[in-house]
């Protein structure tokens, strides 16, 4: 049975992945994750490389070969566990894919695992993961403006996204608080984002640290007029963040997205909702 929902799935994005591969970030990442395979097996080039196989052909696997492959495919499967997205399942693919080629190619040869090294580094230099360009309803708000539109009207409940550019986990998410949006947003209930990345004082007035360590990017904000509501994900007494996944059942369930929207609607159509109830923040965890 997971068998053929794994099948399903895989044709249900299918269009969505080929399309992906006309990025240069996609495309490029592809061709590196198959590079040993294509070394070891293409003819003029894997007859020159050393093998521990016992009929000594270089153009095949041997059993360390294989075995790193295998490894690589276990822990694939483990970390795609966590996955909330398609990105994120690629992106895991990618990465993992990568350190078992720099792994193959020094176990070869030296000189080749160094090559390998080398373009890796040049390609994390040069060639960034694509923003999300897809639909969405969310108002982008700079140093300037994300204070005075928030408490521009004690009415309006705003969902706002502390992000990073440079966050793979915030990239990962991008898409579905973007589907989120399109969902959700009305007159009463509205989506925001603001790059802590750019806008450094924003994070701190907030309360949202961009340090890598402390893991808070991306950092979900529910907020009426300018008060915090609450948060995900919390924070423990180090100041870190405390595990959370950002999948789309979650934000709904946490947030109560479902009963501020038909409250939002029931405003929308002139009736007097009462206003939200301020739920725990845990402080003892911030």
């Amino acid at each position: 049975m997971s068998l053929i929902r794994g099948l399903v799935s895989a044709i249900y994005y299918l269009p969505k992945v080929y399309k992906w591969f006309y990025r240069p970030y996609y495309s490029l990442s592809l061709l590196m994750c198959v590079a040993f395979l294509v070394v070891r097996s293409c003819p003029g080039l894997c007859e020159h490389l050393p093998s521990q196989r016992e009929d000594n052909n270089s153009c095949a696997f041997d059993w360390r070969e294989v075995e790193i492959l295998m490894f690589l495919s276990a822990i694939v499967m483990m970390k795609n566990r966590r996955a909330i997205t398609l990105e994120q399942h690629i992106g895991n693919i990618f990465l993992f894919s990568k350190v078992a080629n720099v792994v193959l190619f020094f176990r070869v040869d030296l000189r080749l695992g160094l090559l390998y090294l080398t373009l890796c580094v040049v390609f994390l230099i040069t060639c960034k993961p694509p923003i999300y360009m897809g639909p969405e309803c969310i108002k982008y708000f700079s140093d300037s403006t994300i204070d005075e539109e928030l408490q521009r009207d004690g009415r309006v409940t705003w969902i706002v996204e502390f992000y990073a550019n440079w966050s793979p986990e915030c990239q990962s998410f991008a898409p579905v608080f973007a589907e989120l949006s399109l969902k959700y947003n009305c007159l009463g209930l509205k989506f925001g984002k603001v790059d802590v990345g750019q806008y450094g004082a924003v994070a701190e007035r907030y309360k949202v640290n961009p340090s890598p360590l402390c893991k808070q990017l991306p950092s979900l904000l529910l907020l009426q007029a300018g008060r915090e509501i609450t948060r995900r994900p919390l924070l423990d007494s180090k100041g870190r963040a405390v595990g959370w996944s950002f999948t789309e059942e979650n934000i709904i369930r946490e947030f109560d997205l479902n009963e501020i929207f038909q409250r939002s609607k029931k405003a929308g159509r002139g009736e007097h909702p009462e206003q939200l109830k301020t739920l725990p923040r845990d402080e003892d965890d911030e």
